[in-house]
């Protein structure tokens, strides 16, 4: 009976983390001429099969550790896979010399920073991390 409760409380917290519901949201600098990117679009440009937004300017994608909830909650969401499913299909795409991966940075503040520095360049953050000088350009439809 212990075990039944204890496995049903850390379920509720499990439901309640704000990890599980990550609102997560994807931003460029304030100064690129995009206002908003379709799912389509957004897929499109991390999963290597675009490198430039839809007005044709280079997009320069970044991504967070590979041990971020975020990174992991992003992939899940936008296209169905783990980040280690999501690393072996960038290994494959590596081997074939078609395209490159996004740049993985070390922290969100460093993704910050560089979308701040860069007009070109692409990230999701979580939505609590905006700040001033960037442009949110999708939002995760379940996010709460």
């Amino acid at each position: 009976m212990k075990i039944l409760a204890l496995t049903l409380l850390t379920l509720i917290w499990l439901a309640w983390s704000p990890w599980t519901r990550a609102e997560l949201v994807v931003v460029v600098n304030a100064e690129n001429p995009l206002s908003s990117l379709s799912s389509r679009q957004l897929v499109d440009l991390y999963m290597g099969r675009s490198n430039s937004y839809p007005n044709g300017e280079s997009a320069y994608t970044t991504d967070l550790p590979e041990q971020s909830q975020e990174r992991d909650y992003f992939y899940r969401t936008l296209v169905g896979k783990s980040s280690a499913q999501v690393n072996a299909y960038w290994a494959r795409l590596l081997f074939t010399g078609k395209s490159e991966p996004p740049q993985t940075l070390r922290s969100s503040a460093d993704v910050i920073a560089l979308i701040k520095q860069n007009k070109n360049a692409i990230a999701y953050i979580s939505k609590g991390d905006l700040v001033h000088g960037l442009k949110v350009v999708y939002k995760f439809e379940d996010s709460q």
